[in-house]
Protein backbone atom coordinates (compact mmCIF):
# COMPACT_ATOMS: atom_id res chain seq x y z
CA UNK A 1 0.00 0.00 0.00
CA UNK A 2 2.82 2.37 0.88
CA UNK A 3 4.60 1.67 -2.39
CA UNK A 4 1.62 2.50 -4.58
CA UNK A 5 0.80 5.61 -2.54
CA UNK A 6 4.31 6.97 -2.93
CA UNK A 7 4.29 6.44 -6.66
CA UNK A 8 1.03 8.35 -6.99
CA UNK A 9 2.43 11.25 -4.99
CA UNK A 10 5.58 11.81 -6.97
CA UNK A 11 5.44 10.13 -10.36
CA UNK A 12 2.83 12.44 -11.84
CA UNK A 13 2.45 12.00 -15.59
CA UNK A 14 0.59 14.35 -17.93
CA UNK A 15 -2.11 11.75 -18.41
CA UNK A 16 -2.76 11.51 -14.66
CA UNK A 17 -3.42 15.23 -14.42
CA UNK A 18 -6.81 14.67 -16.04
CA UNK A 19 -7.89 12.69 -12.97
CA UNK A 20 -8.41 15.82 -10.88
CA UNK A 21 -12.13 15.76 -11.65
CA UNK A 22 -12.29 12.31 -10.11
CA UNK A 23 -11.10 13.48 -6.71
CA UNK A 24 -13.02 12.20 -3.68
CA UNK A 25 -16.01 14.37 -2.89
CA UNK A 26 -17.12 15.56 0.51
CA UNK A 27 -14.03 14.59 2.49
CA UNK A 28 -13.00 17.14 5.08
CA UNK A 29 -9.42 15.98 5.55
CA UNK A 30 -6.95 18.84 5.53
CA UNK A 31 -4.72 18.84 2.45
CA UNK A 32 -1.18 20.15 2.26
CA UNK A 33 -1.16 23.76 1.07
CA UNK A 34 1.20 24.79 -1.70
CA UNK A 35 4.43 26.44 -0.60
CA UNK A 36 4.06 30.07 0.35
CA UNK A 37 6.39 32.98 -0.07
CA UNK A 38 9.49 32.65 2.07
CA UNK A 39 12.18 35.24 2.86
CA UNK A 40 14.69 35.86 0.09
CA UNK A 41 17.79 33.78 0.83
CA UNK A 42 20.74 33.37 -1.51
CA UNK A 43 22.69 30.11 -1.43
CA UNK A 44 25.29 28.17 -3.35
CA UNK A 45 25.47 24.56 -4.47
CA UNK A 46 29.22 24.05 -4.63
CA UNK A 47 32.37 25.85 -3.60
CA UNK A 48 33.21 26.55 -7.25
CA UNK A 49 29.81 28.04 -8.08
CA UNK A 50 29.11 31.65 -7.09
CA UNK A 51 26.20 32.46 -4.84
CA UNK A 52 23.04 32.07 -6.95
CA UNK A 53 19.38 32.91 -6.65
CA UNK A 54 16.68 30.26 -6.54
CA UNK A 55 13.23 29.94 -8.07
CA UNK A 56 11.85 30.17 -4.54
CA UNK A 57 13.34 33.64 -4.11
CA UNK A 58 12.72 35.29 -7.45
CA UNK A 59 9.37 33.66 -8.33
CA UNK A 60 7.76 32.56 -5.03
CA UNK A 61 4.93 30.12 -5.56
CA UNK A 62 5.87 29.30 -9.16
CA UNK A 63 7.42 25.97 -8.15
CA UNK A 64 5.46 23.61 -5.93
CA UNK A 65 7.90 20.74 -5.68
CA UNK A 66 11.31 19.61 -6.89
CA UNK A 67 12.29 22.90 -8.56
CA UNK A 68 11.60 25.09 -5.53
CA UNK A 69 15.32 25.45 -4.80
CA UNK A 70 16.55 25.19 -8.39
CA UNK A 71 19.10 27.86 -9.26
CA UNK A 72 18.25 30.37 -11.98
CA UNK A 73 21.05 30.25 -14.54
CA UNK A 74 21.98 31.14 -18.09
CA UNK A 75 21.68 27.90 -20.05
CA UNK A 76 22.28 27.14 -23.76
CA UNK A 77 19.47 28.10 -26.13
CA UNK A 78 16.55 25.70 -25.88
CA UNK A 79 17.81 24.05 -22.67
CA UNK A 80 15.44 24.55 -19.75
CA UNK A 81 16.96 22.42 -16.99
CA UNK A 82 20.28 20.80 -16.16
CA UNK A 83 21.17 18.58 -13.21
CA UNK A 84 24.19 16.32 -13.52
CA UNK A 85 23.64 14.23 -16.64
CA UNK A 86 19.96 15.21 -16.82
CA UNK A 87 19.05 17.80 -19.44
CA UNK A 88 15.51 18.82 -20.41
CA UNK A 89 14.77 21.17 -23.27
CA UNK A 90 11.89 22.86 -25.04
CA UNK A 91 11.47 19.89 -27.36
CA UNK A 92 10.81 17.63 -24.35
CA UNK A 93 7.99 19.88 -23.17
CA UNK A 94 6.55 20.16 -26.66
CA UNK A 95 6.51 16.38 -27.06
CA UNK A 96 4.86 15.90 -23.66
CA UNK A 97 2.25 18.54 -24.44
CA UNK A 98 1.40 16.91 -27.76
CA UNK A 99 0.81 13.59 -25.97
CA UNK A 100 -1.73 15.21 -23.63
CA UNK A 101 -5.48 15.30 -24.38
CA UNK A 102 -6.33 18.08 -26.83
CA UNK A 103 -8.43 19.99 -24.29
CA UNK A 104 -5.46 20.25 -21.92
CA UNK A 105 -2.76 21.44 -24.31
CA UNK A 106 -3.49 25.14 -23.92
CA UNK A 107 -3.40 24.77 -20.13
CA UNK A 108 -0.08 22.95 -20.26
CA UNK A 109 1.41 25.55 -22.62
CA UNK A 110 0.35 28.30 -20.23
CA UNK A 111 1.75 26.33 -17.29
CA UNK A 112 4.95 25.13 -18.93
CA UNK A 113 6.96 25.51 -15.72
CA UNK A 114 4.51 23.23 -13.94
CA UNK A 115 4.96 20.68 -16.73
CA UNK A 116 8.76 20.92 -16.56
CA UNK A 117 8.65 20.30 -12.81
CA UNK A 118 6.43 17.24 -13.24
CA UNK A 119 8.68 15.76 -15.93
CA UNK A 120 11.85 16.44 -13.94
CA UNK A 121 10.68 15.21 -10.53
CA UNK A 122 10.85 11.40 -11.00
CA UNK A 123 14.15 11.76 -12.89
CA UNK A 124 15.68 13.80 -10.06
CA UNK A 125 14.49 11.35 -7.40
CA UNK A 126 15.94 8.49 -9.44
CA UNK A 127 19.27 10.32 -9.58
CA UNK A 128 19.41 10.66 -5.78
CA UNK A 129 18.26 7.06 -5.29
CA UNK A 130 20.89 5.69 -7.67
CA UNK A 131 23.64 7.62 -5.91
CA UNK A 132 22.55 6.16 -2.59
CA UNK A 133 22.35 2.66 -4.05
CA UNK A 134 25.83 3.02 -5.54
CA UNK A 135 27.22 4.29 -2.23
CA UNK A 136 25.89 1.20 -0.48
CA UNK A 137 27.01 -1.20 -3.23
CA UNK A 138 23.48 -2.47 -3.81
CA UNK A 139 22.87 -4.90 -6.67
CA UNK A 140 22.83 -3.13 -10.06
CA UNK A 141 20.22 -3.65 -12.73
CA UNK A 142 17.13 -2.98 -10.61
CA UNK A 143 14.11 -1.46 -12.42
CA UNK A 144 13.97 2.32 -12.05
CA UNK A 145 10.58 2.23 -10.35
CA UNK A 146 11.81 -0.24 -7.74
CA UNK A 147 14.83 1.95 -6.99
CA UNK A 148 12.62 5.01 -6.50
CA UNK A 149 10.09 3.11 -4.38
CA UNK A 150 12.74 1.74 -2.04
CA UNK A 151 14.29 5.18 -1.71
CA UNK A 152 10.99 6.85 -0.84
CA UNK A 153 10.06 4.15 1.65
CA UNK A 154 13.11 5.21 3.64
CA UNK A 155 11.77 8.77 3.67
CA UNK A 156 8.55 7.68 5.41
CA UNK A 157 9.80 4.84 7.61
CA UNK A 158 10.12 7.07 10.69
CA UNK A 159 6.69 8.70 10.29
CA UNK A 160 4.43 7.83 13.22
CA UNK A 161 0.92 8.82 14.36
CA UNK A 162 0.00 9.34 18.00
CA UNK A 163 -3.39 8.65 19.60
CA UNK A 164 -3.77 12.37 20.25
CA UNK A 165 -3.37 13.09 16.53
CA UNK A 166 -6.09 10.58 15.68
CA UNK A 167 -8.37 12.06 18.34
CA UNK A 168 -7.76 15.60 17.10
CA UNK A 169 -8.52 14.53 13.54
CA UNK A 170 -11.76 12.90 14.64
CA UNK A 171 -12.86 15.97 16.63
CA UNK A 172 -12.19 18.26 13.66
CA UNK A 173 -13.90 15.98 11.14
CA UNK A 174 -16.91 14.54 12.96
CA UNK A 175 -19.32 15.56 10.21
CA UNK A 176 -17.32 13.49 7.70
CA UNK A 177 -17.39 10.41 9.95
CA UNK A 178 -21.11 9.78 9.48
CA UNK A 179 -21.91 9.89 13.18
CA UNK A 180 -19.60 6.99 14.04
CA UNK A 181 -17.91 7.04 17.43
CA UNK A 182 -14.13 7.29 17.65
CA UNK A 183 -13.71 3.73 18.98
CA UNK A 184 -15.62 2.36 15.98
CA UNK A 185 -13.33 3.89 13.34
CA UNK A 186 -10.12 4.50 15.25
CA UNK A 187 -8.03 2.04 13.22
CA UNK A 188 -9.28 3.38 9.89
CA UNK A 189 -8.57 6.95 10.99
CA UNK A 190 -5.11 5.98 12.19
CA UNK A 191 -4.26 4.56 8.76
CA UNK A 192 -5.71 7.60 7.02
CA UNK A 193 -3.82 10.10 9.16
CA UNK A 194 -0.64 8.05 8.78
CA UNK A 195 -1.02 8.08 5.01
CA UNK A 196 -1.51 11.85 5.00
CA UNK A 197 1.61 12.33 7.12
CA UNK A 198 3.58 10.03 4.83
CA UNK A 199 2.40 12.01 1.81
CA UNK A 200 3.43 15.22 3.52
CA UNK A 201 6.87 13.79 4.30
CA UNK A 202 7.38 12.74 0.68
CA UNK A 203 6.21 16.10 -0.62
CA UNK A 204 8.60 17.94 1.66
CA UNK A 205 11.42 15.63 0.59
CA UNK A 206 10.63 16.32 -3.06
CA UNK A 207 10.33 20.07 -2.43
CA UNK A 208 13.85 20.17 -0.98
CA UNK A 209 15.55 18.07 -3.67
CA UNK A 210 17.35 21.21 -4.85
CA UNK A 211 19.16 21.32 -1.52
CA UNK A 212 20.67 17.91 -2.29
CA UNK A 213 21.16 18.21 -6.05
CA UNK A 214 22.69 20.97 -8.22
CA UNK A 215 19.56 21.82 -10.26
CA UNK A 216 19.78 24.70 -12.73
CA UNK A 217 16.85 26.25 -14.63
CA UNK A 218 16.96 28.81 -17.42
CA UNK A 219 16.41 32.18 -15.75
CA UNK A 220 15.09 33.95 -18.87
CA UNK A 221 12.61 31.15 -19.59
CA UNK A 222 11.42 31.01 -15.95
CA UNK A 223 10.79 34.76 -16.04
CA UNK A 224 8.43 34.36 -18.98
CA UNK A 225 6.70 31.36 -17.45
CA UNK A 226 6.12 33.12 -14.13
CA UNK A 227 4.09 35.81 -15.88
CA UNK A 228 2.09 33.26 -17.87
CA UNK A 229 1.41 31.04 -14.84
CA UNK A 230 -0.04 33.96 -12.86
CA UNK A 231 -2.49 34.91 -15.61
CA UNK A 232 -5.47 33.22 -13.96
CA UNK A 233 -8.28 34.34 -11.59
CA UNK A 234 -6.76 32.76 -8.46
CA UNK A 235 -3.31 34.32 -8.74
CA UNK A 236 -4.80 37.65 -9.77
CA UNK A 237 -7.03 37.60 -6.67
CA UNK A 238 -4.04 36.78 -4.46
CA UNK A 239 -2.21 39.80 -5.90
CA UNK A 240 -5.16 42.16 -5.39
CA UNK A 241 -4.26 43.22 -1.84
CA UNK A 242 -7.57 41.88 -0.51
CA UNK A 243 -8.43 38.62 1.31
CA UNK A 244 -9.69 35.87 -0.99
CA UNK A 245 -11.69 32.67 -0.74
CA UNK A 246 -11.48 30.24 -3.65
CA UNK A 247 -13.93 27.37 -3.93
CA UNK A 248 -12.61 24.52 -6.10
CA UNK A 249 -15.43 22.29 -7.24
CA UNK A 250 -17.48 20.97 -10.14
CA UNK A 251 -21.07 21.02 -11.30
CA UNK A 252 -22.92 17.79 -10.61
CA UNK A 253 -21.09 17.25 -7.33
CA UNK A 254 -23.83 17.51 -4.67
CA UNK A 255 -21.88 19.39 -1.96
CA UNK A 256 -20.35 21.60 -4.69
CA UNK A 257 -23.81 22.49 -5.97
CA UNK A 258 -24.87 23.26 -2.38
CA UNK A 259 -22.01 25.76 -2.20
CA UNK A 260 -23.15 27.65 -5.33
CA UNK A 261 -25.87 29.87 -3.76
CA UNK A 262 -23.60 30.60 -0.78
CA UNK A 263 -20.87 31.82 -3.13
CA UNK A 264 -23.29 34.11 -4.95
CA UNK A 265 -24.46 35.61 -1.66
CA UNK A 266 -20.90 36.14 -0.46
CA UNK A 267 -19.81 37.76 -3.74
CA UNK A 268 -22.45 40.46 -3.27
CA UNK A 269 -21.89 40.87 0.45
CA UNK A 270 -18.09 41.19 0.23
CA UNK A 271 -17.85 43.11 -3.04
CA UNK A 272 -14.87 45.46 -2.77
CA UNK A 273 -13.76 43.86 0.52
CA UNK A 274 -12.79 40.31 -0.42
CA UNK A 275 -12.53 38.11 -3.51
CA UNK A 276 -14.94 35.17 -3.71
CA UNK A 277 -14.10 32.80 -6.57
CA UNK A 278 -15.24 29.49 -7.99
CA UNK A 279 -12.87 27.29 -10.01
CA UNK A 280 -14.32 24.38 -11.98
CA UNK A 281 -11.72 21.64 -11.59
CA UNK A 282 -12.85 19.72 -14.66
CA UNK A 283 -12.17 22.77 -16.80
CA UNK A 284 -9.05 23.96 -14.96
CA UNK A 285 -7.19 20.72 -14.25
CA UNK A 286 -3.73 22.27 -14.12
CA UNK A 287 -4.78 25.10 -11.83
CA UNK A 288 -6.41 22.55 -9.54
CA UNK A 289 -3.25 20.46 -9.55
CA UNK A 290 -1.11 23.51 -8.80
CA UNK A 291 -3.23 24.23 -5.74
CA UNK A 292 -3.14 20.60 -4.56
CA UNK A 293 -6.86 19.91 -4.86
CA UNK A 294 -7.28 16.43 -3.38
CA UNK A 295 -11.03 16.52 -2.82
CA UNK A 296 -13.98 18.72 -3.77
CA UNK A 297 -15.47 21.05 -2.86
CA UNK A 298 -12.29 22.62 -1.48
CA UNK A 299 -12.28 26.14 0.00
CA UNK A 300 -8.87 27.84 0.15
CA UNK A 301 -8.49 31.15 2.01
CA UNK A 302 -5.71 33.66 1.30
CA UNK A 303 -4.90 36.77 3.34
CA UNK A 304 -4.42 40.22 1.82
CA UNK A 305 -0.77 39.40 1.09
CA UNK A 306 -1.76 36.34 -0.94
CA UNK A 307 -0.55 33.85 1.67
CA UNK A 308 -2.68 30.78 2.28
CA UNK A 309 -4.31 31.02 5.70
CA UNK A 310 -6.73 28.08 5.82
CA UNK A 311 -8.29 25.34 3.70
CA UNK A 312 -11.29 23.07 4.16
CA UNK A 313 -12.61 20.14 2.11
CA UNK A 314 -16.33 19.47 1.92
CA UNK A 315 -19.47 21.57 2.27
CA UNK A 316 -18.72 24.71 4.29
CA UNK A 317 -21.63 26.74 5.76
CA UNK A 318 -21.76 30.45 5.04
CA UNK A 319 -21.32 31.34 8.71
CA UNK A 320 -18.07 29.35 8.88
CA UNK A 321 -16.74 31.00 5.73
CA UNK A 322 -17.51 34.43 7.14
CA UNK A 323 -15.64 33.56 10.35
CA UNK A 324 -12.54 32.80 8.31
CA UNK A 325 -12.91 35.98 6.24
CA UNK A 326 -13.25 38.00 9.45
CA UNK A 327 -9.99 36.53 10.74
CA UNK A 328 -8.30 37.79 7.58
CA UNK A 329 -9.79 41.28 7.75
CA UNK A 330 -12.48 40.70 5.14
CA UNK A 331 -15.26 42.30 7.23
Amino acid sequence: MIKSMLIVVVLVSVASLTSVSGSPVGSKATANPPPQTRPAVAREHTASQPTATTIDVVHPGLASGALTFAVLSKLPDGVLLESGALRLNEADLKAETERAPADMRDQLTKNAFFLLERIATPKLILDVARREAADKSQAPGKPEQEIVNQHLQKVVQTVKVSEDEVKDFYENNKDACGGAKLDQIKEQLLQYVLQKKQQAAVKEYVRTLGERLPIRVSGAWAERQAAAARDNPVDKARASGKPSMVDFGATGCRPCDMMAPILETLKKKYEGKANILFVHVRKEQILAERYDVQGIPLQVFFDKNGKEAFRHIGFFPQAEIEKQLAKMGGM
